[in-house]
């Protein structure tokens, strides 16, 4: 099939390089003149390596990225460094990350010659024919695979848009460009409505989050004395990661999802998949996760199928993804709202519950998390 794919982040790419492996002729539409991830780190659980291997992808990606915290002390800790709840090693057994550039780079170079084409926007038939239109120009498909992200356009144009809701708190990301000694420990410490997170990187590097309950599109006059202001007190090695980034590998944004899980992931010979499809808050670590899942369950149902046979494979794929993503979409929306406590009360009894949890309880659920079932 002749197969377009709008998007070419990590759910875009993961599914175009799927498709050219099974066959299908794919061109990938990029807004920016020059694509590419942001500069931040990410993590993959299991669940997301299992997709992987079914498209002959997991040794590209395991090529760019850590292993390292499966082997550290993980959990959340309290601000004055005291461990609040251990993980066992099991829950993390499967787990790596690595930065974006670097996996996306990865990914683009899986592709075939000219199949990247940067620098176009393209938009879907509302009726969700499996056409497109780039710089007024109309190009026929025999699918169309929306991947651009939170703020889709095409999702707009589908009538599938359900508003996008601010999830109460903003988040800064920043990556270390000297070492830092982390004492074999990595995770999250948790204070009164702000949580920073340490995510070790290849090459030695540190990926690093913070974030701030506070209203939306507040302005900083200076983001760097901000994040030493809220987090320079805190347990080490938060002050020597903040001291290892320099202001311009700080990056903050707002933090967005879905007001309401959409009624469909596909209209027509039209599918959403990643962002697009079902943006959740990051607090499940799921989200770069649930769009390989995606994309790999699209590339799956796809094998074998022609044309008149679409539909069928498009509802199913619509169900199965629905089903899987709106109850993590649920359950990450919850947790960032546990997580983000501000209040004494509420954040000591978050706390509490937190210290009384046996790990194992905790890591059972985090295998849940990360269980994918191919298609059958």
């Amino acid at each position: 099939m002749r197969i377009a794919v709008i998007g070419a982040g990590i759910a875009g790419l993961v599914a175009a390089c799927g498709l050219q492996r099974d066959g299908h002729e794919v061109i990938v539409y990029e807004q920016r003149d020059h694509p590419g991830a942001d500069g931040a780190g990410l993590t993959l659980f299991g669940n997301a390596f299992d997709a992987l291997t079914a498209v002959g992808l997991s040794e590209t990606v395991k090529s760019v990225s850590s292993g390292a915290i499966a082997t550290m002390h993980a959990g959340q800790r309290a601000p004055d460094g005291s461990w609040l709840l251990t993980l066992p090693r099991a829950s993390v057994a499967t787990l790596r990350s690595a930065h974006r550039v670097a996996l996306h780079n990865a990914l683009v170079a899986q592709l075939a010659a000219d199949t990247l084409r940067s620098g176009t926007t393209a938009h879907v038939a509302t009726n969700g024919a499996p056409n497109i239109s780039t710089h007024g120009v109309s190009e026929e498909f025999d699918l169309v695979i929306v991947a651009d992200g939170l703020r889709s356009k095409n999702r707009e144009r589908l009538g599938l848009e359900t508003g996008l809701s601010y999830a109460g708190y903003t988040a800064w990301r920043g990556v270390t460009t000297t070492p830092v000694e982390i004492d074999n420990a990595a995770g999250e410490t948790w204070g009164r409505g702000a949580i920073f997170g340490i995510v070790p990187l290849p090459d030695n590097r540190l990926y690093w989050f913070g974030t701030l309950t506070t209203e939306a599109d507040r302005v900083f006059a200076d983001e760097r004395q901000v994040v030493h202001d809220i987090f320079g007190a805190w347990h080490a090695p938060i002050p020597a990661c903040l001291a290892a980034t320099p202001a311009e590998n700080i990056m903050r944004h707002d933090v967005y999802e879905l007001a309401k899980p959409l009624a469909s992931f596909t209209l027509g010979r039209t599918a959403l998949l990643g962002d697009a499809a079902h943006a959740m808050t990051p607090n499940l670590g799921q989200g770069a996760g649930q769009g390989i899942e995606d994309a790999v369950t699209l590339t799956m149902l796809l094998r074998g199928v022609d044309g008149n046979d679409l539909g069928g494979v498009l509802e199913r794929y619509s169900k199965l993804r629905r089903q899987r993503t709106t109850a993590l979409w649920r359950q990450s929306r919850w947790m960032g709202r546990i997580a983000q406590a501000s209040g004494p009360l509420t954040a000591g009894i978050r706390d509490f519950g937190m210290r009384m949890t046996p790990g194992r309880i905790a890591g059972l659920a985090s295998h849940q998390l990360q269980s994918w079932n191919q298609p059958g």
